[in-house]
């Protein structure tokens, strides 16, 4: 036994603040300690840089980037004022996944020692407990509250002690070592006969309500109902033993078996058998996170969707019924039948989770729910449902990109979790989703259905927010106004004059309009947002080149739109545009070296406007161009009142963001003529529109004798 009984996912009610600061001291600090220890099976330094995967970062960055996750966090949720490292806070803030947005280009990064870091996770321990213990709190501590971010911190750990183990699996042997507090399990023996089991036809009800106690992700919020037709499900997840017949017939070959993507998948690795499969002399055996061991032919292989999905389909054509993956729906079907409870506190779990246990699999019958094995635990269980939103979906304003990237239809929802899923992932209610072809601690059962796997997506953005900021962008002209993003770059250009223009920074891009009309003229335009769900629109339409949305009619009714950067004249300059998300205030060193910078929409919705203004011309050429675009609508739901440029009285005067934004950047910066209003039409039903003027300025920068 590793350890026991890991704290699990507390709850957040009650009335007795003492109480609740005290149980998130212990969860927290908990999990922090236990992630530096999965830390301390890398044997080396250099174990820290070499990357495990092309895919992702080196481990280095996963070490800083959860305290770092803590501290933006904190600072959103106006916890905490003042960073603790903000090169670190840049460097470790993005890139945990491959959307086409991160920047995986190790050219970019310098990345500090392994030491430096563990400074930095000591400072970041240290401002997180004095929050828990002295920052004021009122209760509920529900969705809404500040708070929210301090469980948010803590489960997201939860994840990344998840996914850091998986990647120290994917490092070579040298690079790692055995460790006490992460021992395999060494029992072992013949893999069982896998059996069907009938489950009745039922019905589900998903969603959790925001006044729950304990603490989900927004995936989990909303509600969700469907009736599931009677099927059957294996007794027994997939054991390694059962996945054998399937590679000796050369099922990695029988290009039948695989779907679409899942070739794709295959040709480009290579692949000819389970990626954790090792040949040795002619033996199989096990790569394990720490070692490699004779193979443990009854333990749960270990595949991706692609894999998993081609095993089935081998089935299906080999016994003649319809063999599938479970949807999401039939495994909660699968776990009421179980009769399984959530993992509760002070009881050992009954399962192989919650590191109650191994640090690895376990044979597949050795935990029995019910009628079946591993309903919970060992391996997550990958699903035919790509991960999509309940009825009633709603970001948090702390974490929009937790999820919304996910909803592309690439993202499959995985079950059940495994060995060393704790906390939030350990409940039956969690919703995550990986891409098909990454590797989790991730096996599969299979059930026999002839009902239709029916898919929760559409091809649509219905959110809408996004749909709104789209038809800001794409949209049609109204009343005679012309599009404010498509004026806004063409004035931007005619400003410029015959100045070089070579790169364009777009700041606060949002859906892009304006950096592709920058493209026409600049041989190369970035575009920056920190909203994840703005930034993944704006790179699909800069790869597919069009978008689907649906603004507001009227009341529930809406019209849908289709959008195309062909039909205004942008196709050809979309190569030549690259969107990133980022914190205008924390920028990472690599944005600078622009000859134009242009801030839309962004003075008055920072936290730190004052910060961004100072460090602007540290991204500028000498005589390069910032142009600031804003209607100057403070707020303090934006912006703390003390952290205003302007808008306010000053020492009995009136004193505009004008008179803020040539006093800070007057040192740097000439005021080139007087400031332009551009109006701005904001649609937001058919009859329902809002008419602004934006206020645009235009600064050079100073050459430097």
């Amino acid at each position: 036994m590793i350890r026991s009984l890991f704290p699990r996912t507390p709850s957040l009610s009650g009335t007795d603040v003492s109480v609740i600061r005290e149980r998130l001291c212990f969860y927290f600090h908990s999990t922090f300690d236990c992630y530096e220890e999965l830390f301390q099976v890398l044997n080396c330094d250099e174990a820290y840089y070499k990357k495990p995967i092309s895919l992702r970062h080196p481990l280095i960055f996963y070490f800083g980037h959860t305290a770092t996750f803590f501290i933006n966090k904190l600072i959103l949720a106006g916890l905490i004022q003042q960073r603790v490292n903000p090169r670190f806070e840049s460097l470790f803030a993005v890139g945990v996944d491959e959307m086409s947005w991160d920047d995986l280009n190790e050219a970019h990064y310098h990345w500090p020692t392994v030491a430096e870091v563990k400074r930095y996770r000591d400072q970041v321990r240290e401002v997180v407990d004095s929050v828990i213990r002295t920052a004021p709190l009122n209760m509920p501590l529900d969705w809404k509250n500040p708070w929210w971010a301090i469980p948010m911190g803590i489960e997201h750990e939860r994840i990344h002690l998840e996914t850091s183990s998986v990647l120290i699996r994917q490092h070579e042997l040298k690079y790692v070592k055995p460790h006490e507090h992460w021992q395999p399990c060494r029992q072992t023996g013949p893999a069982p006969n896998n059996e069907m089991v009938n489950i009745p036809a039922s019905s589900v009800n998903l969603g959790k309500d925001k006044g729950s106690p304990y603490y989900g992700w927004d995936n989990e919020y909303g509600h969700h109902t469907a009736d599931v037709a009677a099927f059957q499900a294996s007794r027994y997840l997939v054991s390694n033993g059962e996945f054998l017949p399937f590679v000796e017939a050369g099922g990695y070959a029988d290009e039948t078996v695989w779907e679409e993507e899942g070739l794709g998948w295959k040709k480009f690795a290579e692949a000819t058998h389970p990626t954790f499969w090792v040949t040795d002399a002619g033996a199989w055996k096990l790569r394990l996170m720490l070692e490699e061991v004779a193979m443990p032919w009854d333990w749960p292989v270990e595949v991706n969707y692609h894999e998993a999905k081609a095993f089935c389909n081998w089935k299906a054509k080999i016994t003649g019924k319809t063999v599938r993956l479970p949807t999401e729906d039939e495994w909660q079907c699968l776990f009421a039948q179980s009769s399984l409870e959530e993992v509760l506190e002070n009881i050992i779990a009954p399962a192989n989770i919650h590191l109650d246990h191994f640090a690895s699999p376990c044979p597949v019958n050795h935990y029995r729910h019910g009628q079946w094995y591993d309903v919970l635990g060992n391996v997550w269980q990958w699903t035919e449902t790509p991960v999509y939103p309940f009825d009633g979906f709603d970001v948090h304003p702390l974490y929009d990109d937790f999820t919304t990237p996910t909803y592309d239809n690439r993202h499959a929802i995985i079950k059940g979790g495994s060995w060393i899923s704790c906390g939030n992932e350990a409940i039956s209610s969690s919703r995550y989703a990986f891409r098909r072809h990454f590797f989790q601690h991730a096996g599969f059962r299979y059930v026999v259905s002839n009902a239709p796997v029916t898919q929760v997506a559409s091809n649509y953005v219905t959110d809408l927010l996004l749909s709104s900021h789209l038809e800001q962008h794409y949209g049609d002209k109204h009343f005679g106004v012309p599009n404010f993003m498509q004026t806004l770059a063409e004035f931007a250009i005619q400003s410029m004059g015959d100045r070089p223009a070579h790169h364009a920074l777009d700041i606060g891009c949002s859906m892009g309009r304006a950096s592709f009309e920058l493209a026409k003229h600049f041989e190369q335009v970035t575009g920056l947002d920190f909203s994840a769900r703005f930034i993944s629109l704006a790179d699909q339409m800069a790869t597919q080149g069009l978008i689907r949305y649906t603004p507001v009619e009227e009341g529930e009714l809406v019209s849908y739109q289709e959008r195309r950067l062909a039909d205004l004249g942008l196709d050809n300059v979309r190569h030549k545009v690259e969107f990133f998300q980022g914190d205008a205030c924390n920028l990472k060193p690599i944005f600078k070296g622009y000859d134009l910078i242009l801030v839309t929409h962004l003075i008055d919705r920072v936290y730190s406007p004052r910060k961004f203004l100072e460090n602007v011309h540290e991204r500028l050429n000498a005589g390069g161009i910032l142009i600031i675009a804003s209607a100057y609508d403070w707020s303090k739901e934006h912006t703390r009142r003390e952290e205003w440029i302007g808008g306010f009285k000053k020492d009995g005067e009136s004193y505009t963001t004008l008179d803020g934004l040539k006093e800070i950047l007057g040192e740097h910066f000439d005021c080139v003529g007087k400031p332009s209003e551009i109006p701005f039409v904001y649609r937001e039903t058919r009859r329902n529109f809002q008419y602004i003027l934006k206020e645009v300025t235009v600064w050079e920068r100073k050459h430097v004798y």
